[in-house]
């Protein structure tokens, strides 16, 4: 009779059972690896773990936190949130070259101001006109045209323009990190958005491209749309009326009206963002305020609370006061753009 010999079973069950161990860990370890492959542009700090903390508390099953993805809305500002905003909004930068590229057909902007300005290059004449001139130039370059019309102005203006610092097209100056946060928070069950207080069909043509958000999903301010039949011929007008503004207060105003839910994450950089972070963190349940804080004079630009553009004073006391975070772009962004070395 054959002795039953149970060794070397034993020995291949015993190397099944470490090997599925090892798996286990490994497989434990995933997500905390597959987080920092996630956002490689991110120092390890303070906002890349409460970002990363937040997530996980929201979207792991059998957290309290838990939300459904449904419910997972995020929205960003764009301007300095998403890409940088100096020396003008680059919305501004494109009126401007609009003026001198439509100036042939309006002789009479060489004798009208704030057009003479623009055409001259005369800045102090431009300072001087304030906000109701950069109104009225905008308002010319963006109106009076199909909204087909003003999306190929866009899509030729952002293929041929460089930014004045750096040379570079103007969507290259999206800034990598905040890409990176849009596609990890989209990996998780995220839905997001922009909300900005630049105008909506000035970012719909290129947001897709350089961020990942579709048309459908940018919320900006905008001017009034008239539907025309012209002998069969059906079309969108710009009418030259500011329809809404969204910024500042406008912000929550908006999320509700296009979205219909409250986030449950906000990142802005400036007081133009505060009431979208205040409405975002005031809701039930865990909540996410983040504020891009621009400290970096030597790869981008260092501002806060005495800029014209960008001001950020407001909103960084509340954010302090609150506990939201405020990322200093300087520490903890390892880079700041695509073109940049790590």
């Amino acid at each position: 009779m054959r002795r039953f010999n149970d060794t070397e079973p034993m020995r291949r069950w015993l190397a099944w059972a470490w090997l599925c161990a090892l798996c286990l860990l490994a497989g434990c370890a995933a997500p905390a690896s597959q987080t920092r492959a996630d956002l490689p542009s991110w120092a390890d700090g303070p906002s890349r773990s409460a970002i990363v903390e937040f997530v996980q508390a929201v979207t792991e099953p059998g957290s309290p936190d838990f939300v459904a993805p449904d419910a997972r809305i995020a929205v960003f500002d764009n301007d300095g949130t998403l890409w940088s905003e100096q020396p003008m909004y680059f919305q501004f930068m494109f009126a401007l070259d609009e003026v001198r590229a439509q100036a042939p057909s309006h002789p009479e902007w060489n004798r009208r101001q704030p057009f003479k300005a623009v055409l001259e290059g005369d800045k102090a004449a431009l300072a001087q006109s304030g906000e109701r001139g950069l109104m009225e130039i905008v308002v010319a370059t963006h109106t009076g045209m199909t909204v087909d019309q003003f999306s190929t102005r866009v899509d030729g203006w952002l293929r041929t323009a460089r930014h004045p610092r750096t040379g570079k097209p103007y969507t290259s100056m999206t800034f990598a990190p905040m890409r990176e946060l849009l596609d990890y928070l989209r990996a998780r069950g995220f839905k997001t958005y922009i909300v900005s207080g630049g105008e909506t069909e000035f970012m719909r043509p290129w947001t897709e491209a350089a961020y990942g958000i579709p048309p459908e999903q940018v919320i900006g301010s905008g001017f009034t749309t008239e539907f025309q039949d012209q002998g069969g011929t059906f079309q969108l007008m710009r009418q030259p009326k500011l329809e809404f503004n969204d910024d500042g207060p406008g912000k929550p105003v908006a999320i509700q009206r296009y979205i219909g839910r409250r986030p449950i994450l906000a990142f802005g950089n400036s007081d133009g963002d505060l009431q979208m972070l205040q409405w975002t963190a005031a809701g039930p349940g865990r909540r996410f305020a983040g504020l891009v804080h621009h400290t970096d004079a030597k790869r981008e630009w260092a501002y806060d609370r005495e800029s014209r553009i960008g001001r950020l004073d407001k909103a960084l006391d509340e954010a302090r006061g609150k506990g939201w975070t405020v990322v200093d772009m300087e520490k903890e962004w390892k880079r700041i753009y695509e073109f940049d070395q790590p």
